[in-house]
C-alpha cells in the first residue's frame, strides 16, 4: 500500500550487503621482547650515565670551589710563590718499590696533600737541602701539618745513606726510575727535576711547583702557599687516607 512504512528497496538491500560483508580490521604491530628489552636497557643506560655525571660533578665540586678561591678571588691580595701547573697531571698508576724493596703503586699516595722531593739515592748537598727545607714547612703548618705527607721519590736503585735515616722519619721514600718520574712530574726549563719541591693534591694531581733551589726566604713564600691551599680545601679535605 501507498501509506505503507517499509524501507526503500535500496535502503534495505544496502543493509542486507552491510551485514554480508565482513568486519575489517586493522592490526598494529607489536614490538618483539628483544626490542622491548634492548629500549628499556637503553632508557637505564642514559639514566645511569646522567646519574653518574651528578656523582662527579657533586665530588669535583668542593675541589674545584677551593681552587677558584684560591687561583681567582684571593681575598687575601698576595701574589702566588709556587707555580701552578696547567694542565694538571695526575699520578700514574706505576709501579714503585719501598726501601725494603717492596713493590707499591704510585696511585697509592692519593688521599692527602703531598709535598714531594726528586733526587738519586746518593742525596748531595742539594737534595739535602730540599730534605730540610720540605720537613721544615711541614712542621711549620702546625695542627694542619697531619694533613700533608712528605715524599721522596728516588730516581735510581743506589744505597741510600745512612746518615739520612734521622731526617726521613715519618716521610715515604719510593723508588721511581727517573724515566717514569717524567710521565708524571717536569722541572722548569733549564733546571734539573732534584732542583724543585712538588705539591700534589689529594686527587693525586701535581698541581703546583716551587721554584728552583728555593732557599729560606723562599721556603717562608711556600710556607704561605700551603696555609692557603690547606685552609681553601678544608672544606673537603681531612687528615689521612
Amino acid at each position: 500500500m501507498s501509506g505503507s512504512n517499509s524501507s526503500p528497496p535500496t535502503a534495505a538491500r544496502a543493509v542486507h550487503a552491510g551485514a554480508d560483508e565482513p568486519l575489517g580490521l586493522t592490526v598494529h604491530s607489536m614490538p618483539s621482547p628483544r626490542q622491548a628489552l634492548d629500549g628499556a636497557e637503553g632508557r637505564r643506560t642514559v639514566l645511569g650515565r646522567w646519574k653518574m655525571i651528578l656523582v662527579l660533578l657533586c665530588c669535583a665540586a668542593p675541589v674545584v670551589a677551593s681552587y677558584f678561591t684560591y687561583y681567582v678571588i684571593r681575598p687575601e691580595g698576595r701574589s702566588v710563590y709556587g707555580e701552578l701547573i696547567d694542565p694538571q697531571r695526575s699520578v700514574p698508576d706505576l709501579v714503585a718499590t719501598t726501601r725494603e724493596g717492596k713493590p707499591v703503586r704510585l696511585s697509592t699516595l692519593k688521599g692527602q696533600w703531598l709535598l714531594v722531593a726528586v733526587a738519586d739515592a746518593a742525596c748531595d748537598t742539594l737534595c739535602e737541602q730540599q730534605l730540610y727545607l720540605q720537613r721544615q714547612l711541614r712542621e711549620s703548618l702546625g695542627r694542619e701539618k697531619d694533613r700533608l705527607d712528605r715524599v721522596w721519590l728516588v730516581s735510581d736503585a743506589a744505597p741510600m745513606p745512612e746518615r739520612l735515616d734521622n731526617g726521613l722519619r715519618g716521610a715515604t721514600v719510593l723508588r721511581v726510575p727517573a724515566a717514569q718520574l717524567a710521565q708524571w712530574l717536569a722541572p722548569t726549563a733549564g733546571h734539573a727535576l732534584a732542583e724543585h719541591l712538588y705539591v700534589v693534591d689529594p686527587i693525586g694531581n701535581w698541581m703546583m711547583r716551587f721554584p728552583a733551589r728555593m732557599d729560606a726566604a723562599g721556603a717562608s713564600r711556600a710556607k704561605r702557599d700551603l696555609d692557603r691551599l690547606l685552609r681553601a680545601s678544608a672544606s673537603w679535605d681531612e687528615p689521612g687516607r
